[in-house]
């Protein structure tokens, strides 16, 4: 006999796939006609069923968990006719959420929406010989000698054949345990009860010996007896089989040794290790493994989805059947435990094939709160046991007012294990439809991801260049290879055909589409790279013709060890060569060396020395120059600096209040100037003067821009912070010049000896509320050339968040001054609902931005998002649009959570 209990996690697979992801095409299914009051009431009784001993009736699926107890049970050799079942009673069905009459209160078995009770294991017993015994016989003293010896029996083992092959009996072994009454059986050799290991456990090593590295199977239960005439093992009350982690429980369990067939009957529970729990009336398995029925079957999965049929039939050990099966995740109504989930998945026949690996559905139903909102007569997707399977994924529906009715119908192609594609036709109404594609590779050095689109061309909707090769559309793609443990390369892809054209069909579009190429290094504390960069601007002022190309670009950065005056030496190299069809050429190269060191005082000042040197060479062509003819040539820069750098930070704590002032105070010395006109600017054109860069050697982002001439920075800290979490700092400082900059441009708050002052405070007294304010105003004046504020206020149940922002526009900078307020308002009204409310107005042109409202309903197994929007602005051949969307999540189902999507660009 082989492990009669292995196919229990065979079928505990069935249920897991009701959780699994892509659809696949399928095949019109076989004529199977549906049962006619499979969405009847349920609190209305059935018609009178008329049965013959031949042909038992099926139950309607309204009584899915109806009784039970009667039900005969399918012989082991399993004939090809559907689960015997008893003729329907007069009397109304139950409900599928009600035990049947025949189960007691504490287990309810099938009952698909209750928590399952836990189980309490019996004590084990203390190590003794292993002998069959009755109650009467323990009153009477010692084990009568006359008790019929089971085949195969030894003085050590009288059940020896208990689940044993004859031909290798082992050897007996005792269990350790509390003192009970109950004897136990311990089979050291279990090959023929349970598998030998879960098929989850990694593979044993070749070579090991599988009778020692069997992990011993355990059997406990109030009585065991013995029938020698028809060969029958009968375990009774309480019973308990233990094997690894897996654990059996039931009231009864016999084995018929004629038959070679395993009964367990009564309240069967199994808990598998991974969590899953299976409970069924009766469940009987055949010698061979090969074949078993289950009856009333309930499953509570590891993620608490319930799973419950009339019954479960395993044949040839390849296909497992359940029948009449309802599947949901929903907890049940805590107030009304006997009403329906919030959804649930009917279907008269699921059928798990191991070897295609695939699950269908026959007859199935999706309900709503207990009514029906779909069928589908045949439905089929991958198993478990695949992670990925090909096949048509959940489709997409939109509406736009541009595009009109959208129909999206993406399809998974799994090319290998390490490379898919998702294939995404995209039809519209009113345009021509578009392609898009995903595509997705895993390497063992590397990997690849690209997403792109087409659509033929069509000047008419477009205000843009004309599509090349009739066709318009998109690419963006990626890559990354490990060389070695040091050095990897990789790419980014990024084009477009039109400046509008991933906005105008709702894929995600950046301001600039940047495509490069590089190699890089790491090794220590060195850092190298070398890239070529494309640039394409998708503004309506970028041109073509302007827009550099970047051939090449070499950074390198070294950071030394401390070396004897516990100084550390960095060094920082740059090359830089950049062409453009019209407009500036430039060839730089940079070296940055510096050295620095960090030290404390006895009084608890905080220094930091730091000196360094820019040693840069340009050679550019027609480089533009005020007043003066464009220049071409060579040019250099040696450019040193040393700056001092003081804070001192005083802490004072009183009760739960600590607080902290920190005066902080800079002084740097350099050259004046060092901005020649000959050298071009190209990586600092622009600046933004602030708090955070108040205390740095050089304000400018790049290398082509030097901050010169002698400086003093100053600025003081203070901070408060709570015992429970609260807290509020604020800070100011400002920047004092003996000599005027140039290179500073009206606006930037640096254009005079003394800057702008600078200042930030931001408050957070408890989790419910938080404000910042950052600022930048006239030293003069104090007129606000810069202020910031945000801040979110208020408890789950409303919370409100603003944010302004107000900008002066710099002098020779590409970006413009801007005035704009965001709010946004979000309420939890309940334990599931929530709803926002966001808006963006552009102050300075006093004119709306984007406008929104949604609403949420989310619990353990669905979810539901709605949102109405509206976009005011216009940008060529985008227009003003209005949208509102849809988005359903069904929770355990995979790619369902992309399904119904209604909306607008």
């Amino acid at each position: 006999m082989r492990r009669p209990l292995s196919v229990l996690s065979s079928i505990t697979a069935v249920a897991l796939v009701l959780a699994a992801g892509a659809a696949e095409a399928a095949t019109p299914p076989a004529a199977n006609p549906p049962l006619g009051i499979l969405i009847a009431p349920e609190d209305q009784a059935p018609p009178p069923v008329t049965t013959s001993p031949a042909q038992p009736t099926e139950r309607p699926l309204g009584i899915l968990l109806g009784p039970g107890a009667n039900v005969p049970v399918v012989s082991p050799a399993l004939p090809e006719t559907p689960f015997p079942v008893p003729p329907p009673s007069a009397a109304p069905e139950p409900d599928l959420h009600q035990p049947a009459p025949d189960q007691s209160s504490d287990r309810p078995l099938g009952v698909l929406l209750e928590k399952a009770p836990e189980f309490t294991p019996p004590a084990l017993p203390d190590p003794r010989p292993i002998r069959a015994q009755t109650p009467a016989a323990q009153s009477a003293g010692p084990v009568r000698d006359s008790l019929p010896p089971a085949p195969g029996a030894t003085p050590a083992r009288p059940l020896g054949t208990l689940f044993i092959s004859p031909d290798q009996p082992p050897a007996a072994t005792a269990l350790p345990g509390a003192q009970s009454p109950a004897p136990a059986v311990t089979v050291t050799s279990p090959a023929d009860i349970l598998p030998a290991a879960d098929p989850a456990a990694p593979a044993r090593s070749a070579g090991a010996n599988d009778d020692t590295q069997e992990i011993p199977v355990r059997l406990v239960a109030d009585e065991m007896s013995f029938d020698r005439e028809k060969n029958l093992v009968t375990a009774n009350g309480n019973v308990r089989v233990t094997h690894g982690d897996r654990v059996l429980t039931a009231d009864q369990i016999v084995y018929d040794q004629d038959k070679d067939v395993v009964s367990a009957l009564g309240h069967v529970v199994l808990n598998e290790p991974t969590g899953e729990r299976m409970f069924g009336d009766r469940m009987e398995v055949s010698g061979d493994m090969k074949d078993a029925v289950i009856l009333n079957v309930g499953l509570i999965l590891q993620d608490r989805s319930r799973v419950a049929a009339t019954g479960a039939r395993h044949s040839s050990g390849k296909v497992t059947e359940l029948r009449k099966g309802v599947y949901s995740p929903c907890e049940p109504c805590a107030e009304n435990p006997d009403s329906p989930p919030l959804w649930r998945i009917k279907a008269v026949r699921v059928t798990h094939n191991k070897d295609e690996k695939t699950v269908e559905y026959r007859d199935a139903w999706v309900e709503f709160f207990g009514y029906p909102v779909a069928y589908t007569p045949y439905f089929r997707h991958p198993d478990p046991t695949v992670r990925r399977k090909s096949g048509f994924l959940f489709p997409k529906f939109a509406n736009s007012s541009d595009l009109g009715s959208i129909l999206e119908t993406p399809y998974f192609w799994a090319i290998s294990d390490y490379e898919d594609a998702t294939i995404r036709p995209i039809v519209m109404t009113n345009e021509a439809p578009v392609l898009a594609l995903q595509y997705r590779k895993r390497q063992k050095t590397g990997e690849i991801n690209m997403e792109s689109a087409v659509t033929p061309n069509n000047e008419d909707e477009f205000s843009t260049q004309k599509g090349e090769l009739g066709m318009r559309g998109y690419i963006d793609a990626e890559g990354l290879f490990d060389l070695d443990r040091t050095w990897r390369w990789g790419f980014d892809l990024e084009r477009a055909t039109d400046d509008t054209f991933m906005r105008r069909y709702g894929f995600s579009s950046p301001q600039s589409l940047n495509s490069q190429a590089f190699i890089e290094g790491f090794r220590g504390n060195n850092y190298f790279s070398a890239k070529t960069l494309v640039f394409q601007g998708l503004q309506e002022s970028d041109t073509i013709d302007s827009t550099p190309i970047v051939l090449p670009l070499v950074d390198y950065n070294h950071m030394g060890d401390r070396d004897r005056l516990g100084g550390r030496f960095l060094f920082d190299f740059n090359f830089l060569a950049l062409t453009r069809a019209e407009g500036t050429d430039t060839r730089r190269m940079a070296l940055h060396p510096r050295w620095e060191r960090g030290f404390r005082d006895t009084f608890g000042s905080v220094y930091r020395l730091q000196a360094g040197l820019n040693a840069d060479i340009y050679h550019v062509n027609s480089l533009e120059r005020t007043d003066k003819d464009n220049y071409s040539g060579f040019s250099y820069r040696a450019f040193p600096y040393v700056s001092l750098d003081w804070r001192l930070p005083m802490v004072k704590t009183q009760g739960s209040v600590r607080q902290i002032l920190e005066p902080i105070a800079s002084v740097a010395m350099a050259p004046n100037g060092g901005n020649s006109d000959k050298i071009p600017n190209e990586d600092s054109t622009d600046f933004e003067f602030d708090e955070t860069n108040l205390f740095t050697i050089n304000r400018f982002s790049g290398i082509d821009r030097v901050e010169g001439g002698p400086r003093l920075n100053y600025g003081v800290k203070w901070g408060l912070y709570g015992a429970g979490g609260g807290s509020t700092t604020a800070f100011i400082g400002q920047t004092y010049r003996p000599r005027t900059d140039s290179t500073f441009g009206a606006g930037s708050g640096l254009e005079d000896n003394l800057s702008d002052i600078v200042a930030s405070i931001a408050v957070s007294p408890g989790q419910y509320i938080s404000a910042l304010y950052r600022s930048r105003f006239a030293s003069d004046n104090f007129a606000p050339n810069r202020n910031e504020v945000a801040a979110t206020i208020g408890v789950p149940a409303f919370s409100l968040s603003t944010n302004y922002t107000f900008l002066e526009k710099q002098a020779d900078s590409e970006f413009s001054g801007r005035e704009e307020l965001n709010i946004s308002a979000n309420t939890k009204i309940n334990r599931y609902w929530r709803g926002t409310l966001a808006a963006s107005r552009d102050l300075q042109n006093d004119e709306m931005r984007t406008a929104s409202l949604g609403a949420t309903y989310e619990d353990e197994c669905f979810v539901l998002l709605t949102q109405l929007s509206r976009t005011f602005y216009e940008d060529r051949d985008l227009k003003p649009t209005d949208k509102i969307s849809f988005h359903l999540v069904f929770k355990t189902l995979g790619e369902v959570k992309s399904g119904t999507n209604i909306s607008s660009n």
